[in-house]
């Protein structure tokens, strides 16, 4: 048949028009598997962010302590099961009564507030339009979307446990599992990339610690200062949610306000100027450390990933948006961005 024949033609836009459709079609599919599965690949980052803080903390142990890597493992997992234990035995019940009487004093500051704001032109603005939020349910539902879990939370927990204990016991398993799945030509390249990804994340475990003792301590001691209420339990709820930047500090921010407008107007401003404080404080001494060791991820891509994440796959997918960005920004420095910077050397010499 004459390639150029108007019978040839046709044929050929018609398999152009079954590959395109093609395309598209796989390109759906795999978008769906993706959302489909993405919280339980979380589950499965969580698990392995557990598995690595262990190995990190085994491998300080072994620096210090000169211990084989196997004790040094078990000596990680033990220690930090008592300290855990300890905590909870010495502070729990003090905790307990703690979170108690804060869910009791907070639907009484809740109500001065609204009291607060109703005296205001812009507080009654403001609690008119939180209002018609709430009687629309809109909002009600999106939290319910936001704190929905793949199988539950407990179910959840449970699952990241034991994958935590899986990778903590055979690691290389894994690695070398994934590894096979590469193609011969680019075992090398996976090999570096994996060990990158690793590193990357267990700098950002160690800087999320140091993050997590800085602000609970340092707003510990502010709220101690103003003479707040509830100062451990504050202080604890500043530290967790700082795991999560961005909208971390903000969440913290509220209970703490609400509990000092108990205590007046004044104080809720200075509880609020502490926390601002705080913030100024970390993100010119944490974050530049944690940004030093990690691949230096721009604060709009950071926000960008934190929201998508969150639409897609609610409470798991904000507080491990981090370390998802980080890994894809690794990835594509890796395997993109490298090799273009050696190729554009490459041409210029």
């Amino acid at each position: 048949m004459d390639q150029n024949s108007p019978a040839s033609k046709n044929l050929d836009f018609k398999n152009k028009v079954w590959i395109a459709a093609g395309i598209l079609l796989l390109f759906v599919v795999i978008a769906y598997l993706f959302s489909t599965l993405l919280n339980l690949l979380l589950l499965v980052l969580a698990g392995a962010l557990i598995s690595i803080y262990f190995h990190a903390f085994a491998g300080l142990i072994t620096e210090k302590l000169k211990i084989g890597s196997p004790y040094a493992l078990i000596v990680s997992i033990v220690l930090n099961l008592i300290i855990i234990g300890a905590f909870f035995w010495f502070v729990g019940a003090r905790l307990n009564s703690q979170v108690d009487e804060l869910s009791q004093k907070l639907p009484q500051t809740i109500n001065n507030a609204k009291t607060w704001l109703s005296e205001r032109p812009l507080g009654e603005k403001i609690l008119n339009y939180s209002t018609k939020s709430l009687n629309s349910g809109k909002a009600t539902s999106a939290l319910k979307s936001f704190f929905s879990s793949t199988f539950g939370i407990l179910s959840d927990i449970y699952i990241v446990l034991l994958l935590a204990i899986f990778f903590t016991a055979g690691p290389s398993v894994y690695r070398r599992g994934i590894i096979h799945l590469v193609p011969s030509k680019g075992k090398k390249t996976a090999e570096n990339l994996y060990d990158e990804i690793h590193r990357v994340l267990k700098n950002w475990i160690k800087g999320e610690i140091f993050g997590f003792f800085f602000i609970a301590v340092l707003s510990g001691l502010g709220l101690w200062i103003l003479g707040m209420p509830l100062i451990l339990t504050l202080a604890l709820i500043a530290g967790l949610l700082n795991f999560i930047p961005n909208f971390g500090p903000l969440i913290a921010l509220v209970p703490a306000v609400l509990l000092g407008l108990m205590q007046g107007p004044n104080t809720a401003l200075l509880v609020l100027g502490l926390y601002t404080f705080i913030q100024i404080v970390q993100s010119t001494v944490t974050q530049p450390l944690i940004q030093k060791k990690m691949v230096s991820v721009p604060p709009a891509l950071l926000i960008f990933g934190q929201v998508a994440m969150g639409l897609i796959a609610g409470f798991w997918g904000v507080l491990l948006a981090t370390p998802v960005v980080a890994i894809i920004m690794t990835v594509v420095n890796k395997l993109y961005v490298e090799k273009q910077q050696a190729e554009n050397e490459k041409n210029a010499g």
